[in-house]
């Protein structure tokens, strides 16, 4: 039975690798997928979905207006991946959710939990209430316990722990902690 997956870690776990290497796996059994994408993030160019080793596919991007009933009304694939789905509204987890239980076609999210002061984005939040199936992507700290939590640095590389929600970046920007660094 098709099931409304999330897959989650901490920054720089490589999500968006393992989401590329499973259209692969897709793909090379004849069958089509749909990739999604936050029009938030356009590090790699708006409508790409861009690992840290270097993997990239062309996807389709989403926002906070899209409405996935109408954007999957016609959409006929094997499986649907959507990269960055921290960036999902709670009623947006709820279509897709929907769609998978009424369409019987598999919908793989990947994304983080919390942002950098610890809270938890709204699409996650709903993805770890409804999804069928739960996965942590394990990564490391710099003192080598499993990073669970992010932090947000400056320009100097420095901490920076208010701000909006959502600032798009990388390595540059971001860090995966342990709690215990978390805290500290």
């Amino acid at each position: 039975m098709p099931s409304l997956h999330f897959r989650y870690s901490a920054m720089n776990a490589g999500k968006s690798t393992y989401l590329l290497q499973v259209a692969h796996n897709y793909k090379e059994n004849g069958m089509d997928v749909l990739l999604l994408t936050s029009a938030l993030d356009g590090r790699d160019g708006y409508g790409v979905i861009a690992s840290r080793i270097g993997l990239k596919a062309e996807a389709t991007t989403y926002s906070a207006e899209t409405d996935f009933d109408e954007l999957l009304q016609d959409v006929n694939v094997a499986c649907v991946l959507v990269d960055e789905a921290q960036f999902l509204s709670a009623p947006q987890v709820h279509q897709l959710h929907k769609w998978v239980h009424t369409q019987k076609t598999p919908v793989m999210c990947f994304g983080i939990r919390s942002d950098f002061r610890g809270e938890p984005f709204p699409g996650s939040a709903t993805l770890l209430a409804l999804a069928d199936s739960l996965e942590e992507i394990k990564t490391i700290c710099q003192c080598g316990k499993k990073a669970t939590m992010n932090i947000r640095t400056d320009e100097k590389g420095l901490r920076v722990s208010e701000g909006d929600q959502v600032l798009v970046g990388g390595n540059n920007r971001y860090r995966q902690v342990c709690a215990k660094c978390f805290y500290n």
